[in-house]
């Protein structure tokens, strides 16, 4: 297994270790120890998959409070996966980072609390599997417009398809403040 920085410091990719051969292949998806002992020690309450066609676009979803960090990878298929950072005082504040994370190329996207996470689905279908460090809470989700000018996201779709909940989020700059999560409480 391999972690990899990204320009987000606190977002990593990974790269767990895939053993195939021509009938597949087999891959651990979590192990606590070794990713604790990798340097991502976090403990995950709630699993959630997703099921997508080509071209849904779902995000930038966030909690604030009752923050969520998110482990992501798709099972089937191939998405174009983004969190941004939304904490007050970063000073990579409104930054993004975009990875291709297909059944493919196995790649993992470790999104910490305090930022919002969107996806994009590339191929027909896409199977996705989310590994979150706190319980979803309804009240306190948030969300960015997709296409928010200031974040300036190069999604790899220009009319994506989108729920009723994501078309009505606003530019993250209109987001009041006390809704944001700031650096070090989350």
């Amino acid at each position: 297994m391999r972690i990899l920085q990204t320009k987000l410091p606190e977002v990593l990719l990974i790269e767990p270790t895939a053993f195939g051969d021509d009938r597949g292949f087999f891959l651990e998806t979590w192990n606590g120890q070794r990713y604790t002992e990798a340097g991502l020690d976090v403990d995950f309450v709630q699993d959630n998959v997703s099921f997508s066609q080509k071209g849904v676009l779902r995000g930038l979803h966030f909690q604030h409070p009752q923050a969520q960090g998110k482990l992501v990878q798709v099972l089937a298929g191939d998405v174009f996966d983004v969190a941004v950072d939304i904490r007050i005082g970063s000073k990579t504040f409104g930054q993004w980072i975009g990875e291709k994370l297909s059944v493919e190329n196995h790649r993992q996207l470790y999104i910490p609390p305090g930022f919002a996470h969107g996806f994009c689905v590339l191929s027909e279908t896409a199977l996705f599997s989310y590994k979150c460090t706190d319980y979803y809470h309804p009240q306190t989700e948030g969300g960015v417009l997709w296409n928010d000018p200031e974040v300036g996201i190069d999604w790899p779709v220009d009319h994506p398809q989108l729920s009723a909940k994501d078309k009505k989020y606003t530019c993250l700059s209109d987001i009041p403040a006390d809704r944001l999560p700031r650096i070090g409480e989350v």
